[in-house]
């Protein structure tokens, strides 16, 4: 005969044929910890702020993405001289006919005044550009502040010696007057002064002058926070084992300064943003007809423009307003997001 009956702690034991046998208890279920990347995302998802700045350069990045795409649905492109092929828009000083610079149904954002191209076209394109540049300059600088700072930081000794003292003289230089003296010398490398200069030898340069000047802030960042993680005892104990530094570095310093590099990337991309605008702006970055952000800046900024369409600067300006505010908070949220310690 087998019948249950109540054992002590609330479970029960199972009689059969006189013998108490217990019974099977279902087994607890171990609490599954978080890592600290889940603790990061949960932390970034409920500031309201981060995730909104973060849709917002999201869209500036497809917008980049799919720049050739809207203009062909858009059916038109940034290159067409509107002036020339439509000549009964514009009055004889190549100002659009229409009220706001010609914005209507077929031209969106308008015309710009002089040449005609058509304003919608020209910002997307712009964007591309701009961003495109920027990405490559965060990247190479991200990239190397990464291995000579942690270089280093763990290394020390003469290493240490010599990449600091690179870092002191290189941050001893004015930025923004070594690009603008320092652009026309490198495009005078590749291209001699007499003959037209390709586009994608002023992409190279934009990049290479921004690039130099560019990288020490984080590779400083990453020496002293390399420095005091080879103190700490896992270091010590991979070095015991018989770990190579290469292994040491890739295994455990890397992981442990992803923190520092992700922050200070969030803050140097809009950086290279406005600087690379700049350098457009002032004639020495990319030039007409190729369009870019910093470029429209300057358009606006002549007198034809200022005098009879106020309009031209309205798109541009605010979408690169929106863009390096949206980015800048999106900083700060990833920032507080790895260390709640510093959340406002």
């Amino acid at each position: 005969m087998t019948s249950p009956t109540d054992i002590e702690g609330g479970g029960t034991s199972v009689v059969v044929d006189g013998d108490q046998e217990p019974a099977a208890v279902p087994e607890a279920r171990t609490p599954v910890g978080r890592s600290p990347g889940r603790l990061m995302w949960l932390r970034f998802k409920r500031d309201r702020t981060g995730v909104i700045s973060a849709y917002v350069v999201l869209f500036f990045f497809l917008i980049g993405v799919l720049a050739p795409l809207i203009a062909k649905l858009y059916g038109k492109n940034p290159y067409t001289v509107f002036a020339d092929e439509r000549p009964e828009l514009f009055d004889s000083a190549g100002v659009p006919v229409q009220p706001n610079g010609g914005i209507s149904g077929e031209f969106w954002f308008g015309l710009e005044p002089g040449n005609g191209y058509d304003v919608f076209t020209k910002l997307l394109y712009g964007i591309r550009n701009s961003l495109g540049i920027s990405l490559a300059v965060t990247f190479a600088t991200v990239l190397t502040g990464i291995v000579l700072g942690v270089a280093a930081g763990y290394l020390g000794g003469r290493t240490d010696f010599l990449i600091s003292r690179v870092i002191d003289f290189l941050l001893a230089i004015p930025a923004q007057l070594f690009f603008i003296a320092s652009m026309p010398v490198v495009v005078s490398l590749f291209v001699s002064p007499r003959d037209e200069t390709p586009v994608y030898v002023r992409v190279v340069a934009l990049i290479s002058v921004q690039w130099f000047l560019g990288w020490m802030s984080l590779g400083r960042i990453l020496r002293g926070t390399s420095l005091a993680l080879r103190e700490r005892e896992f270091i010590e104990a991979a070095k015991v084992s018989g770990a190579p530094p290469g292994r040491i570095i890739r295994r455990e310093i890397l992981p442990n300064v992803v923190t520092p590099i992700l922050v200070q990337a969030t803050y140097m991309l809009p950086n290279f943003v406005t600087a690379e605008a700049g350098l457009s702006f002032l004639g020495v970055g990319l030039v007409e007809p190729t369009p870019d952000w910093g470029q429209m800046f300057s358009k606006a900024a002549t007198e034809l423009v200022m005098q009879n369409d106020i309009t031209y600067m309205f798109f541009p300006g605010v979408s690169m307003i929106i863009f390096i505010v949206a980015f800048n908070l999106l900083g700060d949220s990833v920032r507080d997001a790895f260390d709640p310690k510093t959340a406002r």
